[in-house]
């Protein structure tokens, strides 16, 4: 028997803890959000989700970084060249950063970041004792012995093993950030929760599970347009609500100044299907909405020496492009996420990304009759049904795999969802036990190398979970790797998308895109593809922030 909690108590209770949550009236010239899932380290070795690289972000630097256009521009590196033969990066390092003040210096005021810092933090990254999960980021890029190398204080060095283009965006990844050797010695595994960085904001304290408090770093290196000193801001804090209905409730309250990725709770109450704000809320909140370098997708095992596939029809490429004919997209974004996204009719390198261009790439759109005439191609009609195939999805996306199941019925594919939890879903693909799986592919960097890689037949699983092996597909990605023009490589990635296209291993569903409720009078707070909190930038409206 299930007990119906009554709505107006549950919303008392929120009121009640919303009030104890936060009593006191907001820091002045501080930026307040929530982070539900909690943040399990201040270390950028352990930067591997969104939850981490967020204050990472704050708190470090890394050598490039990534513009709002997601070109790579300086950063600690104030300029950089590269041998003729594209394996050898010289970079040179701006003289005026220093690190945060900390008590591991002399005398506890931070010193300055020379070119030793890059060689130890990069270095750090592989070594077995920092079990970094980006330890596999220079993996056969690299050379393993002179790879990092610091010249003079103001001039580091990066040895490849053969050209690599992509190697800026790596980086630009969060697990790239300088960090100083003082300090990792002194805290050693307490470091996750000591950071000590050269970034905008320096860590003021952490009561964990409770409130994240950072406060601006007074002597930042890195100025406006106008040469005033960044960031405008006086700090930011960090609540650990995990609840989402509390998150909103706050969020209503004025007590948080921006929500991400509106829950699905509540994203009928604010947004229309057509993923506007309703009329009740406009003026009272801002909606951001930006192409976010995310895909959703259903994956196939397509490795046909696996015995589990032996007699299933997933392993023939007319019934894959069937299913990926068999629903209707952009009715499914429509109606189940309020348009908050965009229909992945093109391939799987998604929107956001420089070399997406949807008129060059060809994807699959809803046709029902096409559909069916591959079901026959495939073998299948009115004497010999299509055996039942098994779709695995988590939780949250049962609504979308319970659609698309009904839409390829009506064409004579029965599907059975099975819903399981992420991890048991991750140890299935992980191990090609899983024939037809959902999945989502978010870029570490703002190249479509990362998404091309997912197929790329010497790479494990993951990222190839779907074990396909193309040996034109490869040839294409290892001559893209190698292209130096971004035109003739971009032109490179296209080409190897539209053939993943036709092979059809995957289904993509939507390509994401970042939502953000904003509070009225915080202006500078930009949304970019790779969904980093950028605010270096960010003040109040009738504060004296920027002024």
């Amino acid at each position: 028997m299930h007990l119906r909690f009554p709505q107006y108590w549950l919303f008392a209770c929120l009121l009640l803890l919303a009030a104890c949550y936060n009593s006191d009236k907001a820091a002045k010239g501080y930026f307040y959000y929530n982070e539900a899932s909690g943040i399990a380290s201040l270390d950028p070795a352990f930067a591997k989700n969104q939850s981490v690289m967020w204050p990472i972000h704050q708190l470090y630097n890394t050598l490039v970084e990534p513009d709002s256009a997601l070109h790579l521009v300086p950063s600690l590196a104030k300029g950089w060249n590269v041998s003729e033969d594209r394996t050898t990066y010289t970079f040179y390092l701006r003289n005026d950063v220093f690190f945060h003040d900390d008590s591991c210096f002399p005398g506890g005021r931070g010193r300055k970041m020379t070119a030793q810092d890059v060689v130890f933090s990069l270095q750090r990254l592989r070594q077995p004792g920092t079990a970094s999960p980006g330890a596999w980021i220079f993996n056969n890029k690299v050379d393993s012995l002179t790879g990092f190398t610091a010249i003079d204080d103001t001039t580091f060095q990066l040895q490849l093993l053969r050209p690599y283009q992509p190697i800026l965006g790596i980086l630009s990844m969060q697990y790239c950030s300088i960090v100083p050797r003082e300090a990792v010695e002194k805290y050693g595994a307490g470091f996750r929760r000591h950071p000590v960085g050269s970034g905008p904001f320096r860590l003021g304290s952490w009561q964990e599970g409770q409130a994240l408090v950072l406060h601006r770093n007074e002597h930042y290196w890195e100025k406006d347009q106008q040469g005033k000193a960044l960031p405008y801001l006086e700090g930011i804090r960090i609540s650990f609500a995990v609840s989402k209905a509390t998150e909103f409730l706050l969020f209503r309250q004025g007590k948080l100044h921006f929500i991400n990725d509106l829950d699905p709770s509540f994203k009928d109450e604010v947004l229309s299907k057509k993923g506007v704000l309703r009329k009740e809320w406009m003026g009272k909140v801002a909606l951001q909405t930006h192409p976010y370098l995310n895909i959703e997708y259903l994956g196939f095992l397509v490795d046909t020496t696996n015995p589990l596939l032996r007699n299933n029809p997933v392993r023939q490429r007319a019934f894959r492009r069937a299913i990926n004919m068999g629903f209707n997209r952009e009715q499914m974004i429509l109606y189940l996420r309020n348009s908050l996204g965009i229909p992945a009719q093109s391939g799987f390198v998604p929107a956001g990304l420089p070399s997406f261009d949807s008129t060059q790439v060809k994807g699959y759109r809803y046709n029902p009759v096409a559909a069916r005439k591959l079901l026959q191609e495939a073998g299948f009609g009115s004497n010999n049904p299509v055996p039942i195939v098994n779709l695995l999805t988590i939780p949250i996306y049962a609504d979308m795999a319970d659609y698309i199941a009904r839409q390829l019925e009506e064409i004579g594919i029965r599907v059975e969802v099975e819903v399981v939890q992420k991890s048991l879903l991750l140890e299935l693909t992980s191990t090609s036990r899983a024939l037809f799986f959902r999945g989502s592919w978010i870029a570490d960097y703002p190249d479509a190398e990362n998404y091309l890689s997912v197929f790329y037949s010497r790479n494990p699983a993951p990222p190839n979970y779907t074990r396909y092996h193309n040996p034109r597909f490869d040839a294409l990605f290892e001559k893209a790797l190698a292209e130096t023009n971004d035109s003739l490589r971009y032109a490179l990635y296209r080409q190897a998308d539209q053939l993943v296209m036709e092979d059809a291993p995957v289904v993509p569903l939507w390509y994401d895109k970042v939502v953000r409720l904003v509070q009225p009078g915080v202006a500078g707070f930009q949304p970019n593809a790779l969904n980093m909190l950028e605010l270096r930038r960010v003040y109040f409206t009738g504060s004296s922030n920027k002024n």
